[in-house]
């Protein structure tokens, strides 16, 4: 199941690619560091034909399409063989495009309004964005307090860190968070894989300290 595949490492790498040649690298940058999914953003023109590379490429690495606006984006991103779509608002029109099409979609949502938007489009694992603007896990908290009855989930991204998430990950509502501090823009365009393997293992550990640490029973 997509859904299970996207949030199993509890941390989802976000990345602007300006040249489609890097999406490869970086994806296996990424995979080293224990971490083989990843967003492409739609926000240049390389983005695309990194998400076709990597399909072609690294088929064990889970990619997925970001910032998508547009239903014709949609159809674009299924073509190039993107596995989930994500958009930082939720745009009916897009999301139902997505459902049609068969794209795992997650809009994105920042007001109980959105949610509720969401929830009439049957989508229950949602973008929490911008996150740190919106309220950080405060919000998120007062979200999930009408809503959780629900089964919504949020996957928190826009100012999230590895100084804050294992935050968001002690949040029940919070299966996983985005990551763009992973993956900067800057470290793709300058090609330091070894710094990108070295933050995804980061992340990794972080999530796993924090789930190894609720697991572990409290003794008297």
């Amino acid at each position: 199941m997509i859904k299970l595949s996207i949030i199993r490492h509890r941390v989802v790498p976000v990345a602007v690619v300006d040249d489609a040649a890097d999406a490869v690298p970086l994806a296996r940058a990424l995979a080293r560091g224990g971490l083989p999914v990843l967003e492409l953003t739609l926000r240049t023109p390389g983005a695309l034909g990194g998400i076709a590379n990597i399909r072609r490429e690294c088929p064990e690495i889970l990619v997925g399409a970001g910032t998508i606006l547009t239903p014709v984006q949609v159809g674009e991103v299924i073509q190039a063989g993107a596995q989930f779509g994500l958009s930082p608002g939720i745009n009916p029109a897009v999301v139902k495009a997505a459902l049609e099409q068969g794209l795992f979609f997650i809009p994105g949502v920042m007001t109980p309004s959105d949610v509720e938007a969401a929830l009439q489009l049957e989508c229950r694992l949602l973008k929490f964005f911008p996150a740190v603007p919106a309220g950080g896990t405060a919000m998120l908290q007062a979200l999930n307090s009408p809503f959780g009855h629900t089964g919504v989930e949020f996957v928190p991204l826009g100012g999230v860190s590895a100084q804050n998430m294992q935050d968001y990950l002690r949040l029940g509502c919070v299966p996983a968070v985005g990551g763009s501090w992973i993956c900067e823009r800057t470290l793709v365009r300058e090609k330091r894989w070894g710094e990108i393997t070295a933050l995804a293992a980061e992340a990794v550990g972080l999530a796993a300290q924090l789930f190894s640490e609720e697991a572990t029973p409290t003794t008297l």
